[in-house]
């Protein structure tokens, strides 16, 4: 009787495991990929979208901070590298964050890092060179998402808050 059950019981562990990778292994990309979509419409590929403040009826993302102001760029790395500038901002705790297509952090960098200067990055796939006085961070994958937060003392802010915020970039190298 045990013999009988033997082969199929063996066949069903096999698969079950093989399904268990295959959700660990594309559950990220599918995510990422979702997130890409929400996160990227309204905006060009390589380019930064400036958000709203989120409100009760304004959510960019899941669970957002009321107190902080969110840009994103979905990039695509296939035609070469990307320029990623971000402007300081005075007297406030800032942070941006390089996200790859699999969820994994590539870098972060905050006004904790920086001393009051720019951040310069150039997001680049591993036989690639960054361009003289840009950071490489290294990016397994072409594509993913860029996240800019920028925490405000308050919501009256806002509008100087934005003016500095849409200074920094986020695009192709030139050729």
């Amino acid at each position: 009787m045990i013999r009988n059950w033997f082969f199929p019981m063996l066949a069903g562990l096999v698969m079950a495991g093989v399904a268990w990778y295959g959700t660990l292994a594309a559950a990220p990309y599918v995510l990422m990929s979702a997130a890409m979509n929400k996160i990227g419409s309204g905006a060009a590929v390589n380019s930064f979208r400036f958000g709203q403040m989120a409100t009760s009826d304004n959510q960019p993302i899941v669970r957002p901070s009321p107190d902080l102001a969110y840009s994103s760029c979905v990039f695509d790395l296939s035609n070469g590298p990307i320029k990623i500038e971000v402007q300081p901002i005075p007297d406030h705790y800032w942070s941006v964050s390089v996200f790859d297509a699999r969820t994994d952090v590539a870098a972060v960098r905050s006004d904790r890092d920086t001393g009051g200067k720019p951040v310069k990055l150039a997001l680049i796939r591993p036989e690639q060179a960054a361009p003289a006085g840009f950071e490489p961070i290294i990016v397994p994958y072409d594509t993913g998402i860029v996240l800019m937060r920028i925490l405000l003392k308050d919501k009256s802010e806002f509008p100087a808050i934005d003016a500095l915020r849409r200074k920094s970039v986020c695009k192709k190298f030139s050729a």
